[in-house]
């Protein structure tokens, strides 16, 4: 849905030139988002609770700008994760289109929960003309605005991580209790069970209509007489498909869905998850005597030639060519009396589909050039004190610039608890039905649930963020050291955590891809910024203090004048 604010009365996406543009001053567009349906319609809206406050913080923001606010996007549903939302879409390519000055947003992560999306959206909005301006934070185009922003994008996808993090673990508790925690496999049906209280629980049966099928597949295959083609044919003859959804229509079953099938430990009782198993609450299909002969089975079909051996170097995909970036390749050379030796050679050159001319190099020299750079980018702890102090001073700002809406969740949430009180009250006083009484603590309850999560969440992000900084600083200060001493698994887990990619020129000078914890933490520029805000905080400090023992002082005359 897109909309404009009605502050002005004709719309760019009409055609017509908007009255803002007369006036000679900056316009501004707005883009607003909640992540799922429910947030969207929360409040018997449209648009929920969260759209409205957005909006407003964002027209607060741009009168504090001298902006006028032509156009606003609002994806409502559409999680961040992902950088194909149509309204965002639909904003690049509107301010391509139109002089625009300023997209604001009310936080870095409404625009993109990762940091590769965040670059690429913001290098699209610069390209336009267009600044980004955060309603909530202090995001601008100074070099500390842009460390901010890059930190920012980082913990957005921090977060956004690490709450598929929370759903992995609570989908592994589901499947440590035997519940199925996704789309049970052909045979079975997902259905939805309603409790006394009206709640939807979902749970699994057997799909009568399709089980005996599938224990016929089974016991057959465990005979050891069919082959998989063998077995797809069959069951499409005998009628075998997969259950129709609302996007999908019913189809037989491939080659590749029935080995899927014929090897999933669901059919004798047990949930696989994350590579554990666990046994399942659902009936077993299958005894687990014939589920273990049908395994034998395949496993006898298994031709050796299927068999691969992995030869791996610890730096191997994360070296790339500097003339043409292609990935570098392992290739063993012979010096014709035996001896092999092991050199990194272009991608591009060795398939010949780029014109590079970069040389072969051997895979030590590589080694110790990465050795040697990060040496370059280990910080003293006269840095790494001015780094956390900047950052963990603007966390405090921006916690401190919250302060307002915590203060109304917690107002909220108070009288939410007296309310309860009283409806409690009135119950028993026979004011209001039982019935009544139920709906109204379920209400109640779940307004709560959320209040208590948004202010959870608020606080768990900021503290995960300084944790977080914290560990990559004190990683970041000692990491020549750490990397030298380290075998060659745990190098590659260091290349994975610092780099996306590492480069080597034609004269062997290194350059890198940082990821995004540290890309802003080894900006020289950043850095530079870091000591200079410590010597201004060491100075307001010394001058501090130097009043309060003047202060001192002149108390101590007084009092001995008297």
């Amino acid at each position: 849905m897109t909309t404009t604010t009605t502050t002005n009365a004709v719309s760019p996406s009409s055609g017509l030139i908007h009255p803002a543009y007369a006036t000679g001053g900056p316009v501004a567009v707005m883009y607003l988002r909640v992540s799922t349906k429910e947030q969207a319609e929360k409040g018997g809206t449209d648009e929920g609770y969260s759209i409205p406050a957005q909006r407003e913080a964002n027209l607060r923001k741009a009168e504090a700008l001298g902006a006028t606010v032509i156009e606003e996007f609002v994806d409502a549903g559409e999680s961040a994760r992902k950088a194909d939302r149509p309204q965002l879409m639909k904003m690049i390519e509107y301010v391509t289109a139109h002089q625009v000055n300023y997209c604001i947003v009310h936080k870095v992560d409404r625009l993109a929960r990762n940091r590769a999306d965040d670059v690429a959206i913001h290098l699209a909005l610069r390209d336009a003309g267009v600044t980004l301006v955060s309603a909530s934070e202090n995001i601008d185009e100074t070099p500390s605005g842009m460390l901010l922003h890059g930190i920012m994008s980082s913990i957005a996808e921090f977060y956004s991580r690490n709450l598929a993090t929370e759903t992995v673990k609570g989908l592994s508790q589901k499947a440590a209790q035997g519940g199925t925690t996704n789309r049970a496999p052909i045979g079975y049906l997902n259905v939805g069970v309603r409790d006394e209280r009206g709640r939807e629980n979902r749970t699994v049966v057997v799909d009568e209509e399709r089980a005996p099928l599938v224990r016929w597949a089974f016991e057959q295959f465990a005979s050891g007489r069919w082959t998989l083609s063998q077995m797809q044919r069959e069951l499409e003859a005998r009628g075998l498909t997969t259950p129709p959804t609302p996007k999908r229509a019913s189809k037989p079953l491939g080659k590749t869905s029935v080995q899927r099938m014929l090897t999933n430990p669901y059919y004798r009782g047990m949930v696989r998850f994350k590579g554990a198993v666990y046994p399942g609450s659902h009936e077993a299909l299958v005894p687990k005597e014939v589920w273990y002969q049908v395994q034998n089975v395949l496993e006898s079909h298994v031709s050796a030639a299927d068999a691969t051996q992995l030869h791996a170097h610890y730096l191997k995909g994360t070296i790339y060519c500097g003339a043409c970036g292609s990935r570098f390749i392992i290739v063993n050379a012979n010096n014709g009396k035996g001896k092999i030796y092991p050199y990194f050679v272009c991608n591009g050159r060795h398939s010949k589909k780029t014109g590079c001319t970069r040389q072969a190099i051997l895979i030590e020299d590589v080694e110790r050039m990465v050795e040697k750079y990060y040496e370059t980018i280990q910080i003293s702890a006269e840095l790494r004190q001015s780094l956390a102090g900047m950052i963990h001073a603007e966390f405090d700002r921006l916690l401190a610039s919250d302060s307002g809406e915590l203060e109304s969740l917690a107002k909220e949430r108070a009288a939410l608890e007296e309310e309860r009180l009283v409806v409690l009250r009135a119950h028993y006083s026979g004011a209001i039905s039982l019935e009544l009484l139920k709906e109204e603590q379920m209400r109640i309850e779940a307004r709560l649930d959320d209040i208590k999560g948004r202010l959870s969440a608020h606080h768990d992000e900021y503290a995960a963020a300084r944790a977080n900084l914290d560990d990559c600083l004190a990683l970041l200060a000692n990491i020549a050291l750490i990397y030298s001493r380290c075998d060659n698994q745990n190098r590659r887990l260091c290349n994975q955590a610092f780099f996306r990619k590492i480069f080597i020129d034609e004269d062997r000078e290194v350059k890198v891809e940082y990821q995004p914890s540290y890309e802003a933490l080894c900006d020289v520029q950043s850095q530079a910024n870091a000591l200079n805000w410590a010597a201004e905080a060491k100075k307001k400090d010394e001058v501090q203090t130097f009043s309060r023992v003047e202060t001192l002082v002149e108390g101590l005359n007084l009092a001995h004048m008297g």
